[in-house]
């Protein structure tokens, strides 16, 4: 269990949440409301006050690098470090058929990342941190750049993640994709969480 105890940062906050393995939760509002702010707080990106755990191992007792390969935070726009797709994944495994799952060509790891188009780039980085088997998976609007379709398809491999335990908190300014994963749904408004009843 991923457990956030009054996380906060300048007019942000506090925050306390509590996300179980295999579960996602939806978070909404409006442009500024704090949604990626929170989001980076929890993957310690960001200064803050407050305290997160996992599995009851205080976010402090690990170092930086540790805490986010378990705790994955993929921003809308995430950034690139090499030339080449499949310089920023480990070697080895089938990276062909896992960008076929999300609608990418399979020879797309071969690619310079300049190729790619905005909804390209954001598949690939959701794919990038999913490849490492995170605990938990903190998305910035995963899907804004993409069509229905491949909409569609990163849903599917969102769920397989639930399946196998993955936590995921879900960022997203779409009310039926926050149904349609959320088994709970939260809105921030105003720096300030509530959870949403309908």
């Amino acid at each position: 269990m991923l457990l956030i105890r009054a996380l906060q940062r300048l007019r942000f906050g506090p925050f306390d949440l509590a996300l179980d393995g295999g579960e996602c939760v939806a978070l909404t509002g409006p442009s500024g409301a704090g949604k990626s702010v929170f989001l980076r707080m929890i993957a310690d990106l960001d200064p803050h006050e407050g305290e997160a755990s996992l599995g009851g191992q205080g976010c402090e007792a690990m170092s930086a690098p540790a805490w986010r390969r378990l705790v994955t935070y993929v921003p809308a726009e995430a950034g690139w470090w090499a030339d080449t797709v499949a310089a920023h994944f480990p070697t080895g495994g089938d990276l062909a058929a896992r960008f076929a799952a999300v609608g990418l060509p399979e020879d797309a790891p071969s690619w310079e990342i300049a190729r790619l188009s905005t909804g390209e780039r954001q598949r690939a980085a959701l794919l990038r941190a999913v490849v490492r088997q995170p605990r938990i998976l903190l998305l910035d609007e995963p899907t804004s750049a993409l069509d229905g379709e491949a909409t569609a398809l990163v849903e599917a491999l969102l769920r397989a993640e639930l399946k196998r335990g993955v936590g995921i908190l879900l960022v997203t300014h779409d009310p039926a994709q926050a149904a349609r994963l959320g088994s709970r749904h939260f809105r921030l408004r105003d720096g300030k969480l509530e959870e949403a009843t309908g």
